[in-house]
């Protein structure tokens, strides 16, 4: 059984995020004192007297938006709120009850669904600000005073969703999902690589460079198996990421690489591999992350018989350190092979995972030094002692030898070709540590 799933929603500015922060104890949306800085759908897990559920952060409602930024944010508060079981609708006590407020109220009791009042920035304890009866003319309940800031009756508003909750039964996480971080350059075609997977308009997708700010997790489930979907905001290059809200956002993207199990390299293919997409397959590469180098809108490419051929040696080129990520040639308009791209998904996360024996190790070892001698200094030799891998995803290699500083870098990249091509490790980077005699553990 699905856990249940509670909508924050209400209009612009009155709080949602930072409640939405509160409850599940960590900054996941951004907070910034400005409307509409919550675009898209966030979810967290959130747990309660014992009950796991999911909370959905939304963007603010706008009842009377014409801007299309703000008719995407009211489109995905309204898939929300059809998916939730309980709806908290957020309102502001300094403000008191707006036009908007009511719209909001409207929209929510024509869904149907249990609604939840609560009215935010009730910061002060003691005695209840008269105020709050006003809210009852929304005819959503008892309006629950709430402070984001501190905390003040948030126990309460859960205690008041709990009612609503379907009764409970086993809820179980899934291990074997895989988390794929979709990440690139503002426009590379990420939102609508997503929004094709899942089948459905998940997140706001513009030609409008920024419109994705949050990381944002997607469930998916197919004949492939189970991923968790992570759209990021588009990397700009740091002189011009010059707004904090978009600050935020970089370091959300950055978050999402973190948490990944494998990273899909957005590259768009009308304008190649540029400075920033090096810059941001970098940041997956350090990060020790399986990576696939997906080049989208490859049906608005005009091609001959060697187009693809020629893009593919330029995508080596210009992202040299990253010989070992498969490349896709995409087109998240079309569908063009994308099915193609859960099976790459699957291969690069098991390859990530592998682990290979001792024994199997050292005997590439051995055929790797005779085949090509270990380097020499001054009439001193290496010698390399033995290799064992200690760690995956990124897979992790300690060789032991007699002298760090023999052990040349271009001998150490000549032993990373040689497990790569007795054991294949595509799509992963590989860490390989040094130690000599002496080294302590």
């Amino acid at each position: 059984m699905s856990k249940p799933l509670v909508a924050i929603v209400g209009r612009p500015n009155v709080g949602k995020s930072m409640l939405f922060n509160k409850l599940i104890n960590k900054r996941v949306s951004i907070v910034e004192d400005t409307p509409g800085v919550t675009r898209d759908r966030i979810y967290e897990e959130c747990d309660w007297c014992g009950r796991t559920f999911d909370l959905v952060d939304t963007g603010g409602i706008e009842p009377t938006a014409d801007n299309e930024i703000l008719l995407f944010m009211r489109e995905q508060a309204q898939i929300a709120i059809d998916s939730a079981d309980v709806i908290i609708l957020v309102t502001d006590i300094t403000t008191g009850v707006t036009a908007a407020d009511k719209e909001v109220a409207n929209m929510l009791l024509r869904s149907r669904k249990p609604v939840v009042l609560a009215v935010n920035k009730a910061d002060s304890t003691g005695d209840v600000d008269p105020t709050i009866y006003e809210f009852y003319s929304l005819g959503c309940g008892d309006p629950i005073p709430v402070s984001a800031v501190h905390g003040h009756g948030t126990g309460d508003l859960l205690d008041e969703c709990l009612k609503y909750f379907p009764p409970q039964e086993n809820e179980e996480e899934d291990d074997d999902t895989i988390k794929v971080a979709v990440i690139g350059k503002p426009n590379a075609g990420k939102s609508s690589l997503v929004n094709l997977v899942l089948g459905e308009k998940r997140v706001i997708v513009s030609n409008v460079a920024g419109t994705t700010r949050d990381a944002i997790d997607s469930h998916f489930e197919n004949e492939y198996g189970k991923y968790t979907f992570i759209d990021t905001a588009g990397i700009r290059r740091k002189s011009k990421v010059d707004d904090r809200v978009e600050k935020f956002s970089v370091m959300r993207a950055k978050m999402a690489i973190e948490r990944a199990d494998v990273c899909l390299i957005m590259i768009d293919a009308q304008e190649g591999v540029t400075e920033q997409d090096t810059k941001i397959a970098g940041l997956a590469h350090e990060a020790g992350k399986a990576s696939i180098i997906v080049v989208n809108k490859w049906d608005l490419v005009e091609k001959d018989s060697k187009t693809m051929d020629n893009m593919r040696k330029d995508v080596r080129r210009d992202l040299s350190f990253m010989t070992y990520a498969p490349i896709l040639f995409i087109s998240a308009l079309t569908g063009q092979r994308v099915d193609r791209l859960f099976e790459l998904i699957n291969f690069v996360n098991d390859q990530s995972n592998l682990r290979i024996s001792t024994g199997m190790l050292n005997n590439v070892l051995a055929d790797a030094q005779a085949r090509v001698q270990p380097p020499t200094d001054k009439g001193r030799r290496l010698k390399i002692y033995y290799m064992t891998q200690t760690g995956i995803k990124p897979p992790n290699f300690v060789v032991f030898c007699n002298s760090r500083e023999l052990f040349h870098f271009s001998y150490q990249r000549y032993l990373e070709n040689q497990i790569r091509a007795t054991f294949g490790l595509e799509g992963t980077p590989i860490r390989m540590v040094i130690r000599q005699k002496g080294d302590k553990e």
